[in-house]
Formats: C-alpha cells, structure tokens, sequence
C-alpha cells in the first residue's frame, strides 16, 4: 500500500546546503484513525551510498579501515572509527562505486561482488539509503596502498582482522560503526561457518 495518499506537503524550506542539503518542511499526516495530524520535520539529505565487506573464508580474516569521523569525535568517540569500505554513489550505480571506493580506500580490485541487503541507516532525520555487499578477497587482489582521498580528508588505515576478533571488537566497544556491525554480523551468519571455528 502507497503511504504518498496519506502524506500532504504544506512547506518546504532550504535551511542550509553547503555539504549537503538540510531541509525543513511542514506536512499533514494522515493517522490510522482516518485524522489529518499537521507536523514539521528536518531532513538531512547526503545522497545514498554504499559499503562492502571484503571477507576470505579461508583465512578467516575480513578487511576493515580506520579514519577520522568528526561527527563521531564530537558526539565523545576519542578515537578514529573502524568501517568497512564505503560511499557516496554520487550518481553511480551501487556496484560500480563500491567496487571504485573499495580501491580508493584499502587497494583492493574486487573479484566477485555480491549485494546482501539495503537499508535506512538514520530514517528519523537522514535520507540516505546504504547498499550492502560482501566479495571474497584474496592478499594478491591488492594492487594499490589505498588510503583514501586525500583532497577530500581522508587518511585511512587499512586492517586485515580474523572474523572472531572483529566479533569481539563489537562487544568490546571498538568497533561502533553501524554499517559495520550489521557487515559482520551478516559473515557470522552466512559466510563462516562456525564447524571451522
């Protein structure tokens, strides 16, 4: 069922675009009980992305990368953040800016792309839309440092990390990133087999 005939735009207002665009707009709401409910929201639109998990089965290890997040460094995280690979789409299609990312940022070339699932990482104020995948990787797919983009800030580290260490990570704290935890959780699941544990 279509939630567009419940939804009348009132207002919408440009409250800031530099970075990105930040939007206010008023909107009535009609409720399950057939009432027009008029309410105002602020949405953050970045665009969607996506990211990737490089895992090999049969080393066990996954690869993850370590940079500076300020939105995370404000919000008390003293720390640079553990990610998996991952961006903008900035008008790609989801497998094509994975597969550039993931060599921007760790070197790696990507053999076999797989897509697992998407989601809304932040729906109550962020609009972006994250396109999951897994690939195999292998020591020799590195063909780059990798690093990210330096014209745009970055300074990542690459990480090579056994599965059972990443999954502890979570637990311990040092691993917070949302996109993150689901990728390894997703491995747990369906991509080691825990008879090789």
């Amino acid at each position: 069922m279509s939630i567009a005939s419940r939804i009348r735009i009132e207002d919408v207002r440009v409250l800031a675009d530099d970075w990105y665009i930040l939007k206010k707009t008023v909107f009535s709401f009609q409720r399950s009980d057939g009432t027009w409910q008029r309410l105002s929201r602020e949405t953050y639109d970045r665009g969607n992305g996506a990211a990737i998990l490089l895992y090999d089965p049969g080393r066990r290890t996954v690869i993850l990368t370590r940079q500076f997040r300020y939105p995370a460094f404000v919000n008390g995280h003293d720390d640079l953040l553990i990610e998996v690979p991952a961006g903008l789409l900035d008008d790609a299609e989801p497998e094509a800016r994975i597969r550039a990312e993931t060599l921007e940022e760790t070197g790696f070339c990507l053999r076999n792309v797989r897509p697992v699932f998407d989601a809304f990482m932040s729906p109550g104020s962020v609009t972006e839309r994250l396109h999951f995948f897994v690939s195999e990787y292998a020591p020799g797919d590195r063909a780059t440092r990798g690093g990210g983009n330096e014209d745009e800030g970055e300074d990542i580290a690459v990480m090579e990390v056994n599965i059972d260490e990443a999954l502890a990570m979570i637990g311990a704290g040092a691993i917070r990133d949302g996109k993150t935890i689901m990728l390894l959780q997703y491995a747990a699941l369906h991509l080691f087999s825990r008879h090789d544990a």
